[in-house]
C-alpha cells in the first residue's frame, strides 16, 4: 500500500451514518453496526446514527462522518451536497464523483469517454422498444444491490421489466448480456485488491443471492492466470479514473473469452466483515479495522 498520513481512530470523535431511505437500508444498517464496532474497539468515541429519510444531525463535536449509507441519499451525491455544506468531512468520494459513479448512465458515458471496455447499450422511456439483440439486461440506472435488474431472453419478457424498472425513475438502461465469469475488484485509492470471482449457485447475482447465506460462491482470490489477473487490475484502474475516483470502491467485471467488460462501480461497497471488499483485503493482510482507517486516511487526503 502507497503512503498517506495515517488515520489513527484513537481518542477521535467520529460519526457512523447508516440506514437511509433507499432499498438497502438493511444492508446499510449491518456495514454500519460492523464498523462502529471495530472503531471502537480501536479506541474512538463513535456516535451512531440512523437515517430513515432525507435529513441528518451530526454531533458538533464529530472529526469525521463514515458514510455506510449505501444506495439513494448515501451514495448518489446527495448526503456528501449536505455534509460539504455543514463543513463536516466525511468518508469516500465528493458529491461529484458520487452522483455520476451511481447513475449507470452517466456511468456509462464516462466509461465511453475514458476508453473504458463495458457492454454495448441505450436508453428508453416508457413505451419504447429496445434495438439491442436479444438477450438484453434491462436496469433501473439509480438503484444498487441489484435491484430492478432483470435478464431478458424472451421479447414478452420486456414489458414487465420495464414496468418495474419505470417505478424508479423515467429512464431506463438496456445492456447487451455479456456471458461471462463474474469479477469483482476493490480499489483502495488507486491500487486493487485481489479480485473475487463470484458464482451464484443458482440464478444471476440478484439481490437474493447477494444476502441469502449460502446462496453463492465466492472464490477469494479468484483464480485467474496471471495475464488475466494483470488485465482485469488494469480495467479496474482504468475505470475509476474515468469516474474521477480517489478514495475506495468495488469495480464490477464480466471477463468473457473476448476480455474483461466493466458493468458498474460502487462507491459504497458492503462494510460488513463478511463483505466483499473486506474479504479481498483480508486476503492481503487488511484486516476490517485497519482497512476502515485506511479509507478514512484516503477519505481525508481527497481534500488535504
Amino acid at each position: 500500500m502507497s503512503e498517506i498520513t495515517p488515520f489513527d481512530p484513537r481518542g477521535r470523535n467520529l460519526t457512523v451514518l447508516m440506514g437511509g431511505p433507499g432499498a438497502e437500508a438493511d444492508v446499510s444498517l449491518r456495514s454500519g453496526a460492523a464498523v462502529a464496532g471495530a472503531l471502537r474497539e480501536a479506541g474512538a468515541s463513535v456516535t451512531e446514527v440512523r437515517i430513515d429519510g432525507f435529513n441528518l444531525s451530526i454531533p458538533k463535536e464529530t472529526e469525521l462522518v463514515f458514510n455506510l449509507i449505501h444506495g439513494t441519499f448515501g451514495e448518489d451525491g446527495s448526503l456528501q451536497d449536505i455534509l460539504d455544506d455543514m463543513g463536516i468531512p466525511y468518508t469516500g468520494e465528493g458529491a461529484v464523483e458520487s452522483r455520476i459513479a451511481f447513475d449507470k448512465i452517466l456511468t456509462k458515458k464516462a466509461f465511453e469517454t475514458g476508453g473504458v471496455p463495458t457492454p454495448r447499450w441505450e436508453t428508453l422511456k416508457a413505451g419504447e422498444t429496445p434495438t439491442l439483440p436479444l438477450p438484453i439486461v434491462i436496469k433501473a440506472p439509480r438503484q444498487g444491490s441489484s435491484v430492478g435488474v432483470h435478464l431478458i431472453y424472451k421479447m414478452d419478457q420486456v414489458e414487465p421489466a420495464m414496468l418495474d424498472c419505470l417505478l424508479y425513475g423515467e429512464e431506463i438502461l438496456v445492456e447487451e448480456l455479456v456471458t461471462g465469469r463474474e469479477l469483482t475488484v476493490g480499489v483502495l485509492g488507486a491500487e486493487t485488491l485481489p479480485a473475487i470471482e463470484i458464482k451464484p449457485i443458482d440464478g444471476f447475482y440478484d439481490y437474493s443471492n447477494k444476502y441469502t447465506k449460502g446462496a453463492t460462491q465466492y472464490l477469494v482470490p479468484a483464480p485467474l492466470t496471471a495475464s488475466e489477473a494483470s488485465l482485469v487490475k488494469e480495467v479496474a484502474l482504468l475505470a475509476t479514473k474515468a469516474l474521477g475516483l480517489k478514495v475506495y470502491c468495488r469495480v464490477d467485471i464480466l471477463l468473457s473469452e473476448s476480455g474483461p467488460a466493466v458493468l458498474e462501480i460502487n462507491t459504497i461497497p458492503g462494510m460488513t466483515e463478511t463483505s466483499l471488499l473486506p474479504k479481498a483485503a483480508a486476503a492481503v493482510g487488511l484486516d476490517f479495522t485497519p482497512l476502515c482507517s485506511r479509507i478514512a486516511a484516503l477519505s481525508l487526503a481527497k481534500t488535504s
